[in-house]
């Protein structure tokens, strides 16, 4: 999960854990006039459960960098690139109901697994297990140039937004637009280690965990309640069944999801160096760069880690052709609304 802008620097500001009554996107998709200017968010019964019943196509492999990386691919092969890319604790399948929402609408659309996560592994025994905010974006980088990729629209959420946020803000010439739930995720590790009031700091106890060995062996051992428990805290409204659990949780038994995990913590609590080869662009990052690219910023009105005020808190880092939109649901927004996301990315294509 992911500390936005504008609240002790880059850290969130916690709302608490209660929310009201359930609100995610029905599945059918409209025209393009109305996805252009009616970002509308009809209202479902609360035990549903969007996407639920949707798959994708088998997973393909692709050496990209570092990684031999796991991704689906939807739509025709020269439809205009979306990218969409996930978070912690999450997989692909966040967008499972979005992707054939866009690939419906002529766009070749490209999800892939992140490093630790899914069929993603690394090509080398001896590459370090790093997981600061500069190689998931270089990671993306590689897998655009193997796919071919010049250009592409970037969508995420969580760990997925701040690596969208990072490409479109230092290589905007790869990036079309961006779709980013929760706003600016760009760290400062420095400002990272500033105290947030209690009640968030307590939000982020798992931070603080896998500081420890203790930590390590939870996350070993427990893997599958941990992500559960943080899934139920982060989107408190949505009624996801043990299936959609199962099935994303598969990505967390990776041989390296635990070190790639424990060090992306570790590392942004400034607990842990990063690698000289990513020491240029860190610093880049550390100056918290405007991204230009044109922008629709998504918050989840139930996401404990939403800032308040409607997206002012990072308003001021997206110089470009900006729209924001606050939906009713919780942390994982593709998945708890998936006809408002692919909506967005509609949108977002036409500014």
């Amino acid at each position: 999960m992911e500390i936005p802008a504008g609240i002790a620097h880059t850290r969130r500001h916690f709302l608490g854990t209660t929310a009201a009554a359930a609100v995610a996107a029905q599945l059918g998709m409209p025209g393009e006039a109305q996805a252009q200017s009616d970002m509308g968010k009809p209202v479902v019964p609360p035990g549903a459960n969007p996407g639920a019943d949707a798959s994708f196509g088998p997973v393909k492999q692709i050496n990209a960098g570092d990684l031999d990386v796991g991704y689906v691919e939807a739509g025709p092969a020269n439809g205009r690139p979306v990218i969409l890319l996930h978070g912690w604790p999450y997989d692909i399948h966040s967008y499972v109901a979005v992707t054939p929402l866009l690939a419906a609408k002529g766009y070749r659309v490209v999800v892939p697994y992140l490093r630790g996560h899914g069929t993603t592994r690394f090509l080398s025994s001896k590459t370090p297990r790093n997981a600061q905010q500069s190689a998931f974006a270089l990671d993306v980088i590689a897998l655009m140039d193997a796919l071919k990729i010049d250009r592409a629209i970037l969508a995420g959420y969580d760990w997925g937004a701040r690596t969208a946020d990072i490409i479109a803000a230092l290589w905007p010439e790869r990036c079309k637009a961006l779709i980013s739930v929760t706003g600016y995720l760009i760290v400062n590790v420095e400002a990272n280690k500033l105290p947030t009031p209690p009640k968030s700091e307590w939000a982020w106890w798992y931070q603080y965990y896998f500081a420890t060995e203790r930590g390590v062996l939870g996350l070993k051992e427990y893997r599958h309640d941990l992500a559960k428990l943080v899934w139920k805290f982060n989107s408190p409204t949505w009624n996801f069944d043990e299936a959609t659990f199962d099935r994303t949780a598969a990505a967390f038994n990776n041989p390296d999801y635990v070190s790639i995990v424990i060090e992306n913590y570790r590392w942004r609590l400034g607990l842990t160096k990063g690698e000289p080869r990513y020491e240029a662009i860190e610093k880049r990052l550390a100056a918290a760069p405007v991204i230009k690219v044109p922008t629709i910023g998504i918050d989840g009105e139930h996401d404990p880690f939403t800032p308040p005020g409607n997206g002012s808190a990072y308003r001021k880092k997206f110089a470009g052709k900006y729209a924001h939109q606050t939906l009713q649901v919780g942390h994982n927004v593709p998945q708890e609304a998936p006809q408002a996301f692919a909506e967005a990315v509609v949108e977002v294509d036409g500014f």
